[in-house]
């Protein structure tokens, strides 16, 4: 019986960067570990204690599969963060409920498929897939470039794909936007991501797309906030048990004010490269819960 299993995907786990550092945290802690892909068939999941979302990145290219998979593990052995959470966080309609929960949102509009543009009042904009990693399937618009914007949400809507709305908040481009990691609910740890959109770039096809990090000190304003979108959460789950990881990202409205741009709590880049002893401080929070 293996006491940790990272769940990585077949074409991922080379590539993970977090694999590597959280491995070798697991050996200094004394715990049996490995990695295994949840698109193994092979894999006896019966045969850890716990499984813990790694980089199983290629699940939005297999989405039912996936949560096939995630109902079979969770049957298996404990999973985390818990199944439940993970089916709904990994499809960005949650962005709405935490908004309606009280959490400062980017706007936020669901087209669903077969319904009309939207175009959210600002001088640009974003189409994303509500199922979707990274920018795969996202795309920046001018206010009036709305025939390519018809021609992206016919596309995406070909796929069976419900689409999110949302103006393009343009400080990203001088700021980056800020990602706050938070283990057991306790902040560990802040990154810098430069912006990934640019204009008329056409919608990246893959999951991962090449990103500036750097370290950040996350402002007063920005833990505030970040911590009210985890309390909001909190709250629709009816949980005070915080998750085991959670990123949240934020970018700078108009106003110079944190809007919560997604909360990841699938399979988010931890980025421990850029937080020192991060890698141990989610060890020590695994080592609490087996």
């Amino acid at each position: 019986m293996v006491d940790l299993v990272f769940v990585s995907a077949l074409e991922a786990q080379a590539t993970d960067p977090d694999l590597p550092p959280i491995a070798q945290a697991a050996q200094r802690a004394g715990l049996s570990h490995a990695t295994w892909c949840w698109d193994d068939p092979a894999v006896d999941w019966s045969a850890c204690r716990l499984a813990v979302l790694r980089s199983p990145w290629n699940y939005t290219d297999r989405y039912a599969d996936f949560l096939a998979w995630l109902a079979l593990a969770d049957g298996a052995t404990r999973v985390l963060n818990p199944p439940a959470l993970v089916r709904w966080n990994t499809d960005k309609r949650y962005l709405q409920q935490l908004a309606e929960a009280g959490a400062p949102v980017i706007d936020t509009c669901v087209l669903e498929p077969g319904s009309q543009l939207q175009i959210p009042d600002a001088p640009e904009f974003v189409l994303k897939p509500t199922i979707g990693a990274g920018s795969q399937g996202a795309r920046r618009f001018h206010a009036d470039q709305v025939g390519l914007a018809q021609e992206h949400l016919r596309m995406l809507h070909g796929q069976g794909l419900a689409v999110l709305a949302q103006p393009y908040l343009d400080r990203v481009d001088q700021g980056g936007e800020t990602a706050l990691l938070y283990f057991d609910g306790e902040f560990s740890h802040a990154i810098c991501k430069g912006a990934l959109l640019r204009p008329n770039q056409a919608a990246a096809t893959q999951s991962l797309a090449p990103e500036t990090i750097t370290p950040r000190q996350p402002t007063p304003a920005q833990r505030e906030v970040a911590e009210r979108v985890l309390g909001c959460l909190a709250k629709l789950r009816d949980d005070a048990t915080p998750p085991l990881y959670a990123r949240v990202d934020l970018l700078d409205d108009d106003q110079g004010q944190p809007r919560l741009l997604e909360l990841e709590l699938a399979e988010p880049s931890l980025f421990f490269a850029q937080g020192e002893g991060s890698a141990d401080r989610l060890i020590q929070c695994i080592v609490s819960r087996l």
